[in-house]
Order: structure tokens, then C-alpha cells, then sequence
């Protein structure tokens, strides 16, 4: 629901997001059924797992025999091995289309049709929300046996369900405790100017004790970390998204950044690829796109350990940049001037107030937009004159200037100051130091003693710190 940096690298078609991609939650937790939302008391005598993989074949949904559904020998909850080795192009599974839970496949699929007008919202998620509203609380709902595999609604990980005191405690500085609050803002409104009057409007459909603000912030947060998005074509790009799903068996998965598996849509199927060789006895792993440590514990509840995440970034707030060239300024003269610069550079679109610079490991993914910056707060004023003519960068980009990460230490003098200026600023609003972090993170007695949050948000923390001390090493 929240979007934050404004980020140019693409991430992969597979999930969606509050906001953008979205995936499975892993956490340190029990997988239970759903309770308090289910029309009757399940068996507790029957495996959900078994539930599960007796009702793929009545919905058409075919597992090969090297591949079943454990608990045994995956990084958390559930997860998808190889009971024989798999080569790279062997189909793991295939979900026929009718077996996909949607808007359109739903038992109301009809109504939210017909009403689709009135349940726009900015998520874009409402239908698919109210379908899963009904379905659960059905007993006699075509995806029970799916339901069963789910996270326990009242224990999911989401830093959204952390008392907020805790979630600034061991996020700040990360930018999730701020996503978060405009997840939880957004929710709220939806909740109360479209889901409620909607259910209300329908007693039939809806019984009272899925009316209730608490459950759709849990069914928010397992969308977010659940449902998958299908990409739309290339010709198809200035369209709006498509509306998310959920894929029974491919949400098994969980996530690597280096994944040996990838979910592939066709007309009637959805299936699920290996894309390196699997060995016998090893997990199967999906991505959920080129996530960073904070996008995975806002959106999943997970962080990779560190180094593990190649996809991960650091931002630096493009304010902080302002920032850290008005205190260059030494007269008011000079700061007007900053600030008509900045002025400029918002109407070409390279900053906003609300928007960061994306850093990764081995590349500035906002090259464009930081590269301008830099360039243009630290002009003479005689240039910043003909930029203006020029609206824009012209045809005389140099090499030297490329903002590359191994091109850094070439840049201008003044380029790598207000850089590293603004590093020092975005360090600033941790609550600790990466020395501090490091000593954790080496201390395995003491690291295993912190709790599964602690512990996920370390890592988030460390990893974010690793870029940012890489950009003062090649600034100084």
C-alpha cells in the first residue's frame, strides 16, 4: 500500500505487493489453520498437508512425483523439496487456471464484477479481499483444503503487527517503520469508506464476524506476502496491473534471491519451472523478485542473512541531499540560489520530496536521477544558466561523470563531498553504529539469544550500513 523510493530496477513479475511485488511470509512460527474465520471446526486429526495433496488432483493441480510438500528440510513453515534430483527446464507443477483464487473465480465473482466501479481503490486489492472475506468464512468452499496450509492470521510477522514503540526501536532508520504507517493509514480508510458499507450492503454474503478492521489488516498482510501478480505484456506496459492471486502450491515456495525456480503463466496454467539443477533431499526455491532486506521484512516478515541478499540496497532520502548542500551555504544568496536548483530539478521529475536514491552492492540503481543532482546542486552558477537553457543534460555526458559504483572515486571533487555529506546525514538516523551491528552479528552466543525480530531487523539494519560504508570508503 505504501510506495517509497522511487526505484528504476524492474522486480520480477511474480508477486504483489503493498508495495510492489509481493510473496511468501516466512517467519519463525506454527502454521496453523485459520480458526476464527472458517465456518466450521476443522479435523484435528487430519494432516493439512495431506488435505492439501489429496485435493490438487480434484482441481487439476499435478505435482510431479520428485517434488512433495514438507515441513522437513526447509529454511521455515512449509516448503516444496526434491524427493529426486530435478534438472533445469523440468516442470515441477502446473495450476490449471480454474484452480486460481480470485476475484473472478471466487463464489461472488459475479457481484464484484457488477460492483467492480464502486470497490476501486488505490490498493487495486478490495475484490480480491472481500472474495477471501466469503471463502473462508464457507465451509463448503472449493479452496478449504488450501486454507489449511495458511499462517495462523493472529501470528503473522508483518512489522505491521509489531506494538509501534518496538517497530521504530529496531527499524529506524530503515524507512519501514514510515512505510508501514502509510500501509496502516491506508488500510484503515479502505476499510471503512468501501470494504465495511460493501459487506454491510450484503449480510447474506458477509456474517458479522468477518466485519471487523483487525481480520482485513491480517488478510492485507497475508495478500502482501501470499498473492502473486501477473505480469502484463511488453505492448501492455501503459495499462493498469493486473489484479493479484492466489496460486495454491506456487505460495509454498519460499524465497531466495539465488532461486532455483520460477512460476511461468500461460493461457490455461500457471507452472512452475526449475531453473538449476535441484539435488535430491533440497529445498525448492521461488524468488519473489529483486527484493532488498526492507522491501522482504515489510512485505514478508523475512530478511535474507547477511551477505545472502545480493538484491540489496541502501537509500539515501532525496531531501537529504538537499540537506546536505544547504549546509554548504554560507550566505542567504547562496542557499536562494540551492534551492531554485532544486526548484529545477523537481519539474524535470529527478527528485521529490517523498523519494530516495536507490544504492545497491555493485550499482546506483538511480543512476539517471542522482548523477543529475549531483551535477546540477554542484554547478557554477554560469552553468546552472545554461542548463536551464538547455532543459536538460544535452549530448555532453561525460564518462568521468558516469555514476557508476566503481566510477565513484572519479567523480568531481565536489560531486563525492556532497555524496559522502549525504551518507553521513542518512547514517545519522540510525540508532546504532555498524560497529555495533558487526559485534552482534559475530557473537553467535549472543546472537542466537535475540528475539526472531531482533534478529530480522539486525539484518536489515547491517546490510543497509554495508552500502552506506562502502560509499564513504569510495568518497573519501
Amino acid at each position: 500500500m505504501a510506495t517509497r523510493a522511487k526505484r528504476r530496477r524492474s522486480t520480477s513479475s511474480t508477486r504483489a505487493s503493498a508495495s510492489s511485488g509481493a510473496g511468501r511470509l516466512r517467519g519463525a512460527r506454527s502454521f496453523q489453520v485459520a480458526g476464527p474465520v472458517r465456518g466450521s471446526d476443522p479435523d484435528p486429526d487430519l494432516d493439512p498437508v495431506a488435505g492439501f495433496l489429496s485435493w490438487c488432483p480434484q482441481v487439476g493441480l499435478e505435482l510431479i512425483p520428485k517434488v512433495t510438500v514438507s515441513r522437513q528440510g526447509t529454511v521455515a513453515g512449509y516448503g516444496m523439496v526434491a524427493r529426486e534430483s530435478v534438472q533445469p527446464g523440468e516442470l515441477l507443477f502446473a495450476v490449471p487456471r480454474a484452480a486460481l483464487l480470485s476475484q473472478h473465480t471466487c463464489s461472488i465473482g459475479g457481484l464484484l464484477e457488477r460492483e467492480r466501479g464502486a470497490l476501486q481503490s488505490q490498493s487495486g486489492w478490495v475484490p480480491l479481499l472481500l472474495a477471501l472475506l466469503h471463502e473462508l468464512q464457507t465451509p463448503a468452499s472449493l479452496w478449504s483444503p488450501y486454507f489449511a496450509l495458511w499462517p495462523e492470521l493472529g501470528r503473522l510477522e508483518h512489522p505491521m503487527f509489531w506494538p509501534e514503540e518496538e517497530r521504530r526501536q529496531l527499524l529506524q532508520g530503515t524507512g519501514v517503520p514510515e512505510a508501514v504507517e502509510k500501509d496502516l493509514a491506508n488500510i484503515r480508510s479502505e476499510y471503512y469508506s468501501i470494504v465495511l458499507p460493501f459487506m454491510e450492503a450484503h449480510p447474506d454474503l458477509f456474517s458479522p464476524r468477518v466485519r471487523s478492521l483487525d481480520l482485513y489488516r491480517q488478510l492485507v498482510a497475508l495478500v502482501m506476502a501470499y498473492s502473486f501478480q501477473e505480469p502484463l505484456e511488453e505492448e501492455d506496459d501503459e495499462k493498469e496491473p493486473n489484479s493479484p492471486l492466489m496460486v495454491p502450491a506456487a505460495d509454498i515456495l519460499n524465497h531466495l534471491a539465488n532461486h532455483n525456480a520460477n512460476l511461468e503463466y500461460s493461457p490455461n496454467c500457471l507452472r512452475m519451472v526449475a531453473t538449476q539443477p535441484i539435488p535430491k533431499g533440497h529445498e525448492i526455491f521461488n524468488t519473489y523478485g529483486q527484493m532488498a532486506n526492507w522491501q522482504l521484512i515489510h512485505m514478508y516478515g523475512f530478511a535474507e542473512p547477511y551477505p545472502d541478499n545480493t538484491d540489496d540496497t541502501a537509500d539515501i532520502q532525496m531531501v537529504t541531499v538537499r540537506e546536505a548542500a544547504l549546509q554548504g551555504t554560507k550566505v542567504e544568496a547562496e542557499r536562494l540560489l540551492l534551492l531554485e536548483r532544486w526548484d529545477f530539478l523537481c519539474k524535470l521529475e529527478m527528485v521529490g520530496e517523498e523519494g530516495a536514491f536507490v544504492i545497491g552492492r555493485e550499482e546506483v540503481l538511480t543512476e539517471e536521477e542522482l548523477t543529475t543532482t549531483l551535477k546540477v546542486l554542484c554547478m557554477s552558477a554560469e552553468e546552472f544558466r545554461e542548463f536551464k537553457d538547455q532543459d536538460g543534460w544535452g549530448d555532453n555526458k561525460r564518462e568521468e561523470d558516469s555514476l557508476t559504483i566503481k566510477n565513484i572515486p572519479k567523480l568531481k571533487a565536489s560531486w563525492r563531498q556532497l555524496l559522502r555529506d549525504s551518507v553521513l546525514l542518512t547514517l545519522q538516523t540510525y540508532a546504532t553504529d555498524l560497529k555495533s551491528e558487526q559485534d552482534l552479528l559475530s557473537n553467535k552466543e549472543v546472537y542466537t539469544k535475540l528475539s526472531w525480530r531482533e534478529q530480522q531487523a539486525l539484518q536489515v539494519r547491517f546490510g543497509q550500513k554495508m552500502i552506506l560504508n562502502q560509499l564513504l570508503e569510495l568518497t573519501s
